[in-house]
């Protein structure tokens, strides 16, 4: 296997390119940024969606229109127009939402101040253009944020949330009706706390019914949790920041769904059961009088999807998902208008679609093998064809499919290899599919739902990445010492040579179900940075450990309870085998990641001594028991009985066991991963009289971005590895 691998990398290495890329051109120029369709939204009625267009000419931005039929573009809404009377410019907007009968828009002004800890997104003020009438109106005058202002569906209203509790507007008028009144910093409508818009991808809290009568919702009492305060460094006395961070074993929020008459204002609440230490991470309108509550316990193991009726107020438990280990949140189950339903379940080890009927009882699996359902899309409910993408072919690639709900006919309907991703339309008559691959930046393209191209809307020709010394990435897999058979990536310079020895730098994430090893545009941080660094002598290797996605629930639940220590393991196994290359200088391997890269840099820095000479951790996990509720008990339990686990996967448990360069990175205002988790790391280490490098980034987050922070950080970590690497 060897053999054959080196001899790829020389035969394949035929071209040459004259530009070497400068961290200035990565991280300080525009000329790899890529171009995508801004404000996309798919019109319901018909085969149209909306976008955004600057008129460089005027300076304002206009809503415009596409035709799929005809392929044709028109001005759906001049932003000239968006401009009250007493205005002498066009109001700025974050976003937009055009109704459902296409005859207004509401138009959503910038925030009012950046909401330095909060996740949620805040709005300013709304504003209404009537696309019938030609006119633009204010519609609220508020002085603080609000947040998810929506149509209802029948168009005539528009939901929101303020100061914690649900109002509504009546478009025929401009009424606002405040549907809710117990509202308070500890009792929150409508939105979620951060451990739930973080671990549970919603932040969105209320749901209008589908004849716009009900408004569904969920209510948060947060005054458990516990407080975090982070501190501003750039005022004279400092400025402290508290929010609610339920860590592991901690009090979490307690939940509650209630459905609100809009006319009247009554709220009716949903009977949960007497447990009130659960999670409720989706609702959703199953017709107009029935909602499905998805009822979780603390665990994560076991999934209740429970149906309340809002005019008999009786509720029934309609089917219900278990699991040996943990249960993973996702937005596929989809309702049929005879009730039937479709549900994505990895019950038979690997991800796939399941068709339920109205009763909740099984009538048959769609998809199955060895394979994950990635996307799962929807249903053209008049043809019964299920559209979704997967893994089928590869782990590493993504295609998207149709198949027939009685589980025949599948057929693929993107033939390229690399990474695609659709947006259907609502009739599933076209798919806007994203593609890319290592060496091709993404393409947008517009599609006929049996995959035929109608038009490319954005090929991204105008980058420039032909004109640089672009890495060559080669995809390969390995068999530990153990047996166990694992997928890889090497990028190589350009004008690699086999006979030389190569210093290598490892990229890890390595956490539960996500990837590093796939075939897709790695931007900035990826395909452009690891070439800058090929260019200059190192190679780059990628592994997906044992717990990554796309190779079935046994492969990614093999770590539950004991994060860090398999993981772990398969990357010393990568160097390994990285030693064992003719090519490779076995002396000279180091490993960096952010966040569980992070913390699988510094855990293997300490555990891997023997085989890593550097390690970079940029915002690490340094203990579980410092992380939020949500995500480390889904993979390691409640502390209160996986004790020992919980200490012997922290790397500030282990300082002692140091020997490589280190540096460790966080900024000051990760709301996220705590800059807590590098301090108690740097008091471990300190006390073991270790010698390390480490810089803090005031006030940044997680991310870590903004002005020139970005440019600064990459420059830190290209020197600390060519000096020490």
């Amino acid at each position: 296997m060897k053999k054959l691998l080196i001899l790829c990398f020389i035969f394949t290495i035929t071209f040459s390119q004259n530009k070497k890329l400068t961290l200035e051109d990565i991280f300080l120029s525009t000329k790899f940024m890529g171009k995508s369709i801004s404000g996309m939204q798919w019109q319901k009625k018909e085969n149209t969606f909306t976008y955004l267009q600057q008129d460089t000419l005027l300076k304002v931005m206009n809503i415009m229109k596409y035709d799929c039929e005809t392929k044709k573009r028109s001005i759906f809404v001049e932003g000239k127009n968006l401009k009250l009377d007493d205005a002498t410019q066009p109001m700025k907007f974050s976003s937009y939402q055009i109704s459902e009968n296409q005859e207004s828009a509401i138009f959503i002004a910038l925030p009012p101040e950046r909401q330095y800890l909060s996740r949620l997104t805040p709005a300013g003020n709304l504003f209404l253009y009537s696309i019938k009438n030609n006119s633009f109106q204010q519609l609220t005058n508020y002085s603080e944020e609000i947040y998810h202002p929506k149509f209802s569906f029948d168009g005539k209203f528009v939901g929101y949330v303020f100061k914690h509790n649900i109002y509504s507007i009546d478009l025929s008028n401009s009424n606002i009706t405040q549907l809710t009144f117990d509202g308070t910093e500890n009792i929150i409508n409508g939105k979620f706390d951060w451990v739930y818009e973080e671990e549970f991808g919603i932040a969105d809290g209320s749901r209008w019914s589908p004849d716009s009568k009900q408004i569904a919702f969920w209510q948060l009492d947060q005054s458990g949790e516990p407080d975090y305060t982070l501190t501003e460094w750039d005022s004279l006395h400092l400025t402290l920041k508290t929010m609610k961070y339920p860590k592991a074993g901690d009090p979490n929020a307690i939940v509650k769904i209630g459905v609100i008459n809009a006319s009247t204002g009554q709220t009716n609440w949903v009977d949960l059961g007497i447990e009130k230490d659960i999670y409720i991470p989706r609702i959703l309108w199953k017709n107009s009088n029935e909602l499905v509550v998805e009822k979780m316990n603390r665990l994560q193991n076991k999934l209740e999807f429970l149906v309340y009726n809002t005019n008999s107020k009786i509720i029934s438990k309609l089917f219900e998902e278990v699991a040996d280990k943990y249960l993973d949140i996702h937005d596929d189950l989809k309702f049929l208008k005879d009730g039937s339903f479709l549900w994505a379940s990895e019950r038979d080890g690997y991800r796939h679609i399941y068709y339920y009927g109205n009763n909740g009882k099984l009538i048959h699996q769609i998809t199955k093998g060895q394979f994950d359902v990635d996307q799962f899309y929807g249903i053209d409910e008049d043809s019964k064809i299920i559209y979704f993408s997967s893994s089928e072919e590869t782990p590493l690639e993504r295609k998207i499919y149709s198949i027939k709900i009685n589980g025949n006919n599948k057929k693929v309907l993107t033939q390229l290899s690399g990474t695609n991703r659709a947006n259907f339309s609502p009739s599933f008559d076209y798919f806007i599919n994203y593609f890319s691959n290592n060496v091709t930046p993404t393409k947008i393209s517009l599609n006929k739902n049996d995959g035929k191209l109608v038009e490319v809307l954005e090929a991204n020709e105008h980058l420039p990445i032909n004109e640089y010394q672009l890495a060559l990435t080669k995809y390969f897999n390995f068999t530990t010492t153990d047996g166990v058979n694992l997928n890889a990536s090497l990028m190589l310079p350009e004008d690699f040579d086999s006979t030389k020895k190569y210093p290598v730098l490892v990229f890890t994430y390595g956490g539960p179900g996500s990837q590093v090893v796939t075939n897709n545009w790695g931007g900035a941080r990826g395909a452009l940075w690891n070439s800058y660094l090929c260019q200059n002598g190192y190679l780059i290797f990628m592994l997906d450990n044992r717990g990554t996605g796309a190779r079935g629930r046994d492969f990614r639940q093999i770590t539950y309870g004991q994060l860090g220590k398999i993981e772990v393991r398969d990357q010393i196994e990568g160097a390994k085998y990285l030693s064992s290359l003719s090519f490779v200088d076995k002396d000279r391997i180091g490993i960096w990641g952010w966040s569980y890269g992070g913390y699988m840099s510094s855990y293997t820095i300490l555990e891997g001594a023997d085989y890593f000479k550097l390690a970079i951790a940029v915002a690490p996990v340094t203990n579980w028991r410092f992380y939020d509720s949500i995500y480390t008990e889904r993979y390691m339990g409640l502390p209160q009985f996986n004790s020992a686990n919980y200490d012997d996967t922290a790397p500030v448990n282990h300082a002692k066991k140091l020997k490589g360069k280190f540096l460790l990175i966080h900024g000051t205002g990760d709301d996220n991963v705590h800059f807590q988790n590098s301090v108690n790391f740097v008091y471990a280490l300190q006390k073991e009289a270790k010698q390390f490098s480490t810089m803090y980034y005031p006030n940044k987050n997680h991310g870590i971005g903004g002005g020139n922070t970005s440019f600064q950080l990459y420059t830190l970590m290209t020197n600390f590895i060519l000096t020490n690497l």
